[in-house]
């Protein structure tokens, strides 16, 4: 993303702004005025390069902008990204699996690296093995828990894990 440059060659910024509408929806307004409610920021490479490549997705997918780099926005709209990727970016460390209902939606009791939690999972597609023995569990409402290292497990959690796997 590039910003746009004025009459005078000076800097206007990314073209773009962001704030929350009433509902909680991030919303961007393009340098025309039109806005787009709930737009999604997503980064290219999370791990690797975070400062770096940001696409921002309208409601249906479609990239809207792409942002080079975050450093390069004024401040005010970096902040609101940052955010909104970090809450997008939520992922607790799944540290043990206490007891998991046998019907489903299944009733999820864990400890996380973040606490106790309890939460739903609608189905076993939503536990997706990874490599290297990892394994990311999405519960009903969206929450991503990351298991690191699914051997290092005490046997309790692996047992309930199995029928998932």
């Amino acid at each position: 993303m590039r910003s746009e440059s004025g009459p005078n060659g000076r800097d206007t910024g990314p073209g773009f702004t962001l704030h929350h509408d009433a509902w909680g929806r991030l919303v961007l307004t393009d340098v025309s005025g039109r806005e787009h409610a709930g737009v999604e920021p997503v980064r290219a490479f999370p791990l690797s390069s975070p400062r770096h490549g940001v696409s921002v997705c309208d409601a249906e997918g479609r990239e809207l902008f792409w942002i080079d780099d975050l450093d390069d926005l004024p401040v005010s709209v970096r902040k609101v990204l940052e955010d909104e990727l970090t809450r997008r970016e939520f992922v607790p460390v799944l540290r043990r699996v206490l007891s998991v209902t046998a019907v489903e939606p299944s009733e999820w009791r864990v400890e996380t690296d973040r606490g106790p939690t309890r939460f739903l999972l609608k189905s076993e597609d939503d536990v997706c093995p990874l490599d290297d023995h990892r394994a990311l569990v999405t519960d009903a409402n969206g929450i991503r828990y990351l298991i690191p290292d699914l051997r290092e497990l005490d046997a309790t959690s692996r047992r309930l894990l199995e029928r998932f796997l």
